[in-house]
């Protein structure tokens, strides 16, 4: 099973504007929205130390992390990667 791991916080100005890509997305893969300041030990445990940042996950396992501001096209294209 694979999902997305979208990491961000209502103070973060570039998350603000890359949330609606990854609000969209949301239909088409499985996303799960992580608020930073509500969930410090989730983002420790997957070492997130910038935002906004995606962890994609394939059976529970890291394949991908990146940080910053994505296109839409080149979520989608990592996500059919893994």
């Amino acid at each position: 099973m694979k999902q997305v791991l979208y990491f961000t916080a209502a103070w973060c100005g570039p998350c603000r504007s890359f949330g609606p890509v990854m609000e969209s997305l949301g239909g088409q893969m499985s996303v799960r929205r992580i608020d930073i300041d509500a969930n410090p030990q989730i983002a420790s445990r997957y070492g997130i130390r910038n935002i906004p940042a995606l962890v994609f996950l394939k059976d529970n396992q890291i394949v991908v992390k990146k940080m910053g501001i994505l296109s839409e096209s080149q979520v989608k294209s990592i996500w059919n990667q893994i």
